[in-house]
């Protein structure tokens, strides 16, 4: 998948609210967005604000990594949230699908 198309970028976005609201992803990746959002609107930057078009690299920079190093989560809530969450209710079972077997008695002697 390309990682760096418009599209791509805008759908990611858009997934984070999802991604922020699943209960099973682990608090870390949670954290991660929060800090970049918080750094956003923090008045301290790497490059201060009087050098107006240059000031917003650094938050571009740090929202493009965030993106990038969460970009195979987010890519899991491109269509909205999880319909259903099984992670609790299949935890620690083995699950095989699609499966013929027989099962032969051999005769006792």
């Amino acid at each position: 998948m390309q990682f760096l198309s418009f599209q791509v970028i805008i759908k990611r976005i858009k997934a984070i609210r999802f991604m922020l609201a699943d209960k099973t992803v682990p608090k870390r990746k949670k954290t991660l967005v929060i800090v970049g959002i918080i750094y956003l609107f923090l008045p301290i930057d790497i490059i201060p604000p009087v050098l107006f078009p240059i000031a917003w690299v650094d938050d571009l920079v740090i929202w493009v990594w965030i993106l990038w190093y969460l970009r195979e989560e987010l890519d899991k809530y491109w269509l909205g949230p999880k319909s259903e969450d099984l992670s609790k209710k299949y935890r620690g079972k083995t699950i095989i699908d699609d499966v013929d077997f027989k099962v032969d008695e051999k005769e006792k002697e």
